[in-house]
């Protein structure tokens, strides 16, 4: 008999320790590391952030669509070219034409030949030279210095003259004994540039 009690006993003892194991169980199941709402959202796969991004531009894209549609409208049409209406895109403006130099009738224009000699009891100059006109036009009023120097090379003297005459396009005219001015009795040499001229 006391057998008996002592085995009914334990047994006792065992049905009382299942419901303390069962609650030590379930305690150490939540305990364990579970995700989160915080993590779930933030760990989302990039097919559902597409999904959301693609949602925000099409509501942006829509937005802006309707703010165009439901922009105010001018109330008149003007007829002045130059008045901007509203928010026109600007136009293309061709930039202005460059308008090359004139070109002066000097760069076609040259002395080919020239030469000297005095006159007038040895104090005048007289110059005798020969213009090349390679424009395609004529000029005329032309205009040249001459510079006189010593025999030594040093500058003594320069004179100016113009000459009241044509020179044809594409020609050639030579000019003898012109007087240039009254020079200085050691001038030795003499050198003609062209000044000016005019077009014809």
């Amino acid at each position: 008999m006391r057998i008996a009690g002592w085995s009914f006993g334990k047994s006792e003892a065992r049905l009382a320790v299942l419901p303390a194991i069962a609650i030590v169980g379930c305690a150490v199941w939540l305990m364990l590391p579970q995700a989160s709402d915080a993590e779930s959202h933030s760990a989302a796969t990039p097919s559902e952030v597409a999904g959301v991004t693609q949602g925000v531009f099409r509501t942006d894209h829509t937005a802006a669509t309707q703010a165009t549609l439901t922009s105010p409208e001018p109330s008149a049409v003007s007829t002045d070219p130059n008045q901007v209406v509203g928010a026109a895109a600007p136009l293309d403006i061709a930039p202005p034409e460059t308008v090359a130099p004139a070109k002066s009738p000097l760069d076609g224009l040259k002395i080919i030949s020239q030469s000297w000699r005095r006159g007038g009891l040895g104090s005048k100059a007289l110059v005798t030279f020969t213009l090349r006109n390679t424009n395609d036009y004529a000029v005329r009023d032309i205009e040249i210095a001459c510079s006189f120097i010593r025999r030594d090379g040093s500058h003594l003297t320069d004179r100016r003259r113009i000459i009241p005459d044509t020179v044809n396009m594409k020609s050639r005219k030579r000019y003898a004994g012109v007087l240039v001015g009254f020079v200085n009795v050691n001038a030795n040499k003499a050198k003609c540039s062209l000044v000016t001229a005019s077009r014809v």
